[in-house]
């Protein structure tokens, strides 16, 4: 593949939602932490060990859910389309995406596919403004190219 070919094959991924998302997780993990392990033991409170170690659990399983979105992404290869949503993953042949739409307020990029369901790529989030926008035309491009026929009739 020439150097072209790979940024047009380039993984999409959100900015802020990531940024946000992996900020957050931290910054919960560390303090709930420091309010378990400062939190006073017994007494008027009640507090104990198992209290404080289940408020920690709460907060890794909570990290772990935000990490799960900070890592959505869509791949694209020479045969076809890798999405990883929050829930579901999925991979999708070029000639199953009939449209790319990016438009009418939606929080993030839709595929038609041929099966007349629609697909959410969460990678291209609207919040990411125009980068998102060439994002969207980036992947319309992608599937305009490889959904053409060979011999040159579309």
């Amino acid at each position: 593949m020439t150097g072209g070919q790979q940024d047009a094959y380039a993984t999409f991924r959100p900015r802020r939602s990531r940024f946000v998302s992996l900020t957050v997780a931290v910054a919960l993990v560390v303090v709930f932490t420091v309010v378990a392990v400062r939190i006073p033991r017994g007494g008027v409170t009640g507090w104990n060990t198992p209290d404080s170690v289940a408020m920690v659990v709460f907060a890794v399983a909570v990290a772990a859910f935000l990490l799960r979105y900070a890592l959505v992404r869509a791949t694209p290869t020479p045969r076809g389309l890798e999405v990883r949503n929050l829930i579901v993953s999925r991979h999708l042949e070029w000639a199953e995406i009939v449209n790319v739409q990016f438009g009418n307020g939606a929080p993030w990029l839709t595929l038609e596919l041929s099966d007349t369901e629609t697909l959410a790529v969460m990678a291209v989030q609207r919040s990411d403004g125009t980068f998102a926008e060439a994002e969207a035309r980036r992947l319309a491009a992608l599937v305009e190219v490889n959904n053409r026929t060979p011999g040159g009739a579309d």
